[in-house]
């Protein structure tokens, strides 16, 4: 009977400790749905971008990614996000997609620009740059470093003269009796 008044003493503790980390965690990580007003932008591709992904100016949130989907016309993927309502944007800002590491995790990096007028809610930020495809970059690099070697083969000194041949220098022969200290080694 005691054991049993330990274990369920024991149990309500860990249970009040993983409640207070979820808390923890909720609040720190900044999770919350943000409300405010909806706008949208559209990408050649977003890789990887998905809902609930943040929206962040100078590494700040500022708001959330609501839905992201392919238009059917013009084959774009369409992002709709939240902003917070007291960020105001102007109509110049641009919007990028940025990796938060190596590994992953995606996020809407806005970039404010300088025009007086202020995107209204439902408007669409024009100015996109899609995200950078990791495995593009480094298959790009690899086949141009290995095709810039490839033709210094056979076409390395088409068009130039050939250097005229030159006997190399004689060097005076060394006399082994001397040693090395005294001029033999040269």
């Amino acid at each position: 009977m005691r054991s049993n008044v330990i274990e369920t003493v024991l149990g309500a503790v860990v249970l009040v400790v993983a409640a207070f980390f979820l808390y923890f965690a909720y609040t720190t990580a900044n999770v919350r749905a943000v409300s405010g007003y909806a706008l949208q932008a559209r990408f050649a591709s977003t890789g990887g971008l998905t809902a609930g992904n943040d929206v962040r100016i100078s590494g700040v949130k500022v708001g959330s990614v609501t839905k992201a989907y392919l238009d059917p016309k013009t084959y774009q993927a369409v992002i709709e996000m939240q902003i917070d309502s007291q960020v105001k944007l102007p109509e110049d800002t641009s919007a990028g997609i940025a990796s938060e590491s190596l590994l992953g995790g995606k996020y809407l990096n806005l970039q404010p620009g300088g025009e007086e007028e202020m995107l209204k809610p439902g408007g669409r930020i024009q100015y996109t740059q899609s995200a950078v495809n990791l495995e593009d970059l480094l298959g790009r690099f690899i086949f141009s470093a290995g095709g810039s070697n490839a033709n210094k083969g056979g076409d390395a000194g088409q068009g130039q003269q050939p250097a005229a041949q030159q006997p190399p220098a004689q060097q005076p022969k060394a006399d082994p009796s001397k040693g090395l200290l005294n001029g033999g080694g040269k």
